[in-house]
This record gives C-alpha cells, structure tokens and sequence, in this order.
C-alpha cells in the first residue's frame, strides 16, 4: 500500500506545483461562461419555432369578426389571466373540455378585454381534468392575478382538485358576461 501512497503524493505535489487558485478560479469562470452561452444555440431556437415535424400551424379562429384573434394563442383576449395548456390546441375548443376530461366546477376568474368593441368581459377559466397534461400551448398571464389570498382570482391553484380525478390537461376560457 505504500507505494500507492507514495504514487498519489507525487502526483498530488506535482498538480500543486503546476497549477495555482488563479488558474483554478479562470477555468471555472470559461466554464461558467459557457454554461451561460448554452442557451442561446441555434437548437433551442429552431425548437420553439417548429410546431408538429416543422410545419406551421394554421390560427384557429372563429370565423366572428366579434371575437377576433386565434385561440390557439396566448395572445388571443379571452387569455389575459389564464395559466395553464389550452384546451384549443389539445382537442377542445375555448370554452368545452377535450374528449375524456371532466370540467372543473370552481374556477378562478378574470376581466379581458374585447378588442373588436372594447368591452371588458368576464371570463371563467375552468381547468379540465381526468388525462395527463396535454403539454402543448402553454400560456402564463398573470393580468389581473391577485394574491392566494383571494382564491377566486388566483390562477395558480390546481382546481381539479373538485372533480373525480385531480390531474390537471388544460385550460378552457368561457365568458360568463359583460363586465360593468
């Protein structure tokens, strides 16, 4: 056992001899650089642009020049306080639940605005659940959240906690009427 010892005490004075805290303090700090630089290569970007193989998914709308937008998108006005996957992209519509989920009956609420007439709406969000996440169409606005305090306006509640089963698919935004 000796001349292991004798081995790893050579090699351990020979590292120390040859390197210094500096040096050790610069390689970490290349390494944090290029930790850092990581995300921004051309694969993280080209990811989030594809949609289903690279082909681009054309907007679902309502044919309604009243309510304007595609409700596949986070953009779309009936979305100001929703968080969660939208139920338009995983085989619902905006306001019905996919096949094979149950609506939640207790939601939280918000006031969106209608840009076709500027009227300021109410809107239930209700979470559909029963299927695992649907995992497409994340939307996280926060416009008019208000603290867990207030549950009722608070978006980051797991509602399905109400219905038969408690794992949480998507998002539906139905309006329940005209703000006043």
């Amino acid at each position: 056992m000796s001349a292991f010892d004798t081995f790893a005490e050579k090699l351990s004075r020979r590292l120390a001899r040859g390197t210094s805290r500096r040096s050790y303090l610069a390689w970490l700090g290349m390494a944090a650089t290029g930790a850092a630089v990581f995300p921004v290569l051309p694969v993280s970007r080209a990811a989030a642009q594809s949609h289903g193989g690279g082909a681009a998914r054309p907007p679902i709308t309502s044919g309604n020049p009243q309510d304007p937008g595609d409700r596949a998108s986070c953009d779309y006005w009936r979305y100001c306080a929703i968080d969660g996957f939208l139920c338009s992209c995983c085989g619902g519509t905006v306001n019905t639940c996919p096949p094979g989920t149950e609506m939640s009956p207790i939601t939280w609420i918000g006031t969106c605005t209608n840009p076709a007439d500027g009227r300021a709406y109410v809107i239930s969000y209700n979470d559909c659940c029963g299927v695992s996440s649907c995992g497409q169409c994340l939307c996280n606005r926060n416009e008019g959240d208000r603290p867990q305090v207030r549950p009722q306006s608070n978006n980051d509640y797991n509602w399905c906690l109400s219905t038969e089963s408690s794992i949480y698919n998507c998002s539906v935004a139905a309006i329940v009427g005209v703000a006043e």
